[in-house]
């Protein structure tokens, strides 16, 4: 199971990066009049992999609510720009209702490990939440969004930030804002459930290199790195999305974080796209948005 997982991001990967490195076709996908603010650092240096984009409606008024775009790619591969390729309509969806969106960058696990994925999230959290008003956003109402490794660390930022794990945030520094809703696209939520018969000393994979260590010979890393960890009652609701046929993240995983939201009394809806894979314009169809549209109409009430 990660030996495809591996497989199949990188054929994502491949694409994905291409449509990142063009930004100009990334505009094709919002309505017109859509103001872009791009490669905004929001770290305080000069990494290429610390930086985010905005995109608003044309001629916005009121602060806007806030949807932060996490890009997948096995935490290894890809930018702010992967996953909107087949997500084009939801795309233009969050524009047309009125909201900000925000997409961020953030260093793979090829040049730094776990927990620098969870920091660089936090950090450019921290980093909107701050100069909202400089964006016209309304930092008491954000909610994110993401997809497979980007769904992971959507999910463990909306889980863990009530549980104020220090060395999840740069400089050890309780971040400041607060999270009103997750969307989940197929990610992860618990490492060693996720495992199955991989080799017990394999580093290759894409978990073990996220941990920076055999994913099993480390199950105290898994366990400090999978959402599920982290969940109680004080979670803000969840909108979690599923291929039935993904063979890289198993619609278990997902089956699973409910199950642990349910426990817990955390509001959520679980969707399994019918004989869908790991990702694909299947995600971008009407249905979907229209219960996402309305998950988010009510949490950002």
């Amino acid at each position: 199971m990660v030996k495809k997982l591996l497989v199949i991001i990188l054929c994502l990967g491949s694409g994905a990066l291409a449509l990142g490195q063009a930004p100009e076709r990334v505009r094709a996908w919002f309505p017109g009049g859509t103001v872009f603010h791009q490669n905004i650092p929001y770290a305080n240096d000069t990494l290429k992999k610390h930086l985010l984009d905005i995109y608003l409606p044309a001629n916005a008024k009121a602060p806007l609510p806030l949807v932060v775009w996490i890009h997948g790619g096995a935490w290894m591969l890809n930018d702010k720009y992967a996953d909107m390729g087949y997500m084009k309509r939801t795309v233009s969806g969050f524009i047309e209702a009125g909201y900000a969106l925000a997409s961020i960058d953030y260093r793979h696990s090829t040049t730094a490990p776990f927990p620098a994925q969870i920091q660089d999230c936090n950090a450019a959290l921290e980093f909107l939440h701050n100069n909202a008003s400089k964006y016209n956003i309304d930092k008491t109402r954000i909610v994110l969004i993401g997809f497979s490794a980007g769904g992971h660390l959507a999910s463990l930022q909306g889980l863990a930030l009530n549980n104020n794990v220090s060395d999840f945030y740069a400089g050890g520094r309780k971040p400041s804002y607060n999270i009103r809703g997750v969307i989940d696209f197929y990610g992860p939520s618990d490492f060693l459930a996720m495992i199955g018969r991989a080799d017990p000393d394999s580093t290759s994979d894409p978990i073990s290199r996220l941990l920076g260590a055999s994913a099993l010979r480390r199950p105290d890393l898994s366990k400090r790195a999978s959402p599920v960890t982290y969940v109680d009652k004080n979670d803000p609701p969840f909108f979690i999305v599923q291929g039935e046929k993904d063979e890289s993240v198993p619609y278990q995983q997902s089956v699973l974080l409910q199950s642990y939201l349910n426990l817990a009394g955390v509001k959520n809806e679980l969707t399994v796209v019918k004989g869908a894979p790991h990702y694909g314009e299947m995600f971008d169809a009407q249905d979907i948005r229209d219960r996402m549209f309305k998950f988010l109409k009510e949490v950002f009430r």
